[in-house]
């Protein structure tokens, strides 16, 4: 992967992506220069020059979706214009475009023809050029469009609709952060196929069994990847998850987790008044806390960004908070007494690869070196 990244275009999921996945590698955040921006040529030569590799996300802004040929030919000009007016010219740029740029609709057309501009700008350059041709692209806070099924469906699941399926064709998909990965310059991201109604189909199983506090199956890597992004419209509204509680005469029993088909690892761990676990993020992994016994404070961020959401928690009244992928998160003893918390993963720790990245949730006063240039704000929780 490279080190001086520019991403370009206007597609902020995906851009969002790039940048989390360049943060994880260690790598500095991904230059953004806005579909907007384009049109400054100046400060976009300032943005590229030097660069090792310009990723231009080939997508136009929702005034210029009526004309999607004019849009993209406005913002691929103003790339190759900038491209031959660079002192010294990215080593690499890579122009990312769906692959229904090759279906002869106007819009794939536009992609197309965008993408040539693009390389003939980098033959005059000397810069090398990729042409990254991306099948549907779905994953953690994707926002709902008619071009992002597995987002639309999630989100109206989590808000408590029935997807409405208007095709029956087959896609072929990957994970945003598995494309942003190819993107940096890693390796092809692996891809699955499923028809529209198997998507809906399978979501709404994940919804269904997510409601009442279970965990689907999630030995395959599509489904798992599948169940965090529809984790991630979930969040924060839904949390913390009221989990099945039964009481008697002999005192109460609750189920804290209830995995179909995977099993993952379950341990406890506790606090000492004051002292704070975590600060930490995770990629891929599914995380369940739930407090036993004390008072807590649990807070999340998520990556790149700084707005810091609370869970105030106690053994009092047992729920559980799963935490988002690509989220920071810690949990702080607040009371007087021990903190006694249970975690669920819903996989076996590797030490070879535990998929734990460190991370301040609350970011210094001075603000952040790779995200928003000031200090975290705190947003509402939910106490229980």
């Amino acid at each position: 992967m490279s080190s001086l990244v520019v991403v370009t275009g206007a597609d902020e999921s995906l851009g969002w992506h790039i940048a989390v996945a360049a943060h994880s590698a260690g790598l500095p955040v991904p230059v953004r220069v806005r579909q907007s921006d384009l049109e400054g040529n100046a400060s976009v030569v300032d943005a590229i020059d030097g660069a090792d590799r310009v990723i231009y996300l080939a997508d136009v802004n929702e005034g210029d979706n009526k004309h999607p040929r004019d849009g993209y030919a406005k913002a691929a000009k103003a790339l190759a214009s900038a491209l031959r007016s660079c002192a010294t010219p990215p080593k690499t740029v890579v122009v990312a475009s769906s692959l229904a740029a090759e279906e002869g609709t106007p819009r794939s057309s536009a992609q197309a023809t965008a993408a040539q501009v693009i390389a003939e700008a980098t033959q005059w350059s000397g810069s090398t050029f990729v042409n990254e041709r991306l099948p549907h692209v779905f994953g953690e806070h994707v926002r709902p469009s008619d071009d992002h099924v597995v987002a639309t469906f999630c989100h109206a699941l989590a808000s408590g609709r029935i997807p409405r399926v208007c095709e029956h064709r087959e896609l072929e998909l990957a994970h945003a952060h598995d494309v942003a990965v190819r993107l940096l310059g890693g390796p092809r991201a692996a891809t699955a196929y499923r028809t529209v109604d198997e998507i809906a189909q399978q979501l709404g199983r994940f919804a269904t069994v997510y409601r009442s506090g279970g965990i689907p199956d999630l030995t395959d890597w599509f489904d798992l990847r599948l169940f965090n992004t529809y984790r991630s419209c979930c969040f924060p509204a839904h949390y913390p998850l009221a989990l099945p509680r039964y009481d008697d005469g002999r005192g109460r029993h609750t189920e804290v987790v209830k995995a179909h088909g995977s099993g993952g690892q379950t341990f406890c761990s506790t606090i000492r008044p004051g002292a704070t676990r975590g600060d930490q993020y995770h990629l891929t992994r599914v995380e369940r806390v739930v407090v036993l016994s004390g008072e807590a404070d649990i807070r999340l961020r998520r990556l790149l960004d700084d707005t810091v959401i609370r869970f105030q928690v106690s053994g009092g009244q047992l729920a559980a908070v799963d935490i988002p992928t690509m989220w920071t998160h810690n949990i702080t003893n607040v009371g007087t007494d021990e903190l006694v918390t249970l975690f669920w993963h819903n996989e076996l720790v590797d030490p070879t690869s535990p998929d734990i990245y460190l991370e301040k949730v609350v970011l210094p006063a001075h603000g952040p070196t790779t995200a928003a240039g000031h200090a975290a704000k705190e947003a509402g929780g939910v106490r229980l």
